[in-house]
């Protein structure tokens, strides 16, 4: 082996190395952009489950006083539908924020 083909072997082995720190690098960053990525959605599903679990807290509390209206036999029935009615509902429309 002549000094002209060691001087190619020795460019060729740098060149692979250079490529392969190159690959490794550019894994890295993409890893490091997944992991960020991942967290960001992670914080807005937990959003968004607190928020649909309040909604369905207001919902089962109003299912409870219709459960015990109905269930009820007393003779204030009348005056406790006519409370509801005259008692402001709570705010049951989500916004379009909280659906996105």
């Amino acid at each position: 082996m002549g000094p002209g083909e060691t001087i190619a072997l020795v460019a060729i082995v740098g060149g692979l190395i250079a490529v392969t720190i190159l690959v490794g690098t550019i894994f890295k960053r993409i890893m490091s952009y997944k992991e960020k990525q991942l967290g960001l959605t992670a914080d807005n599903t937990a959003e968004k489950a607190a928020q649909y679990a309040a909604h369905v807290e207001r919902l089962e509390a109003r299912v409870r006083v219709l459960e015990r209206i109905a269930t009820d036999k007393g003779a204030d029935l009348a005056q406790q539908i006519e409370d509801l009615r005259t008692t402001p509902a709570p705010n049951l429309t989500r916004t379009e924020e909280e659906l996105n």
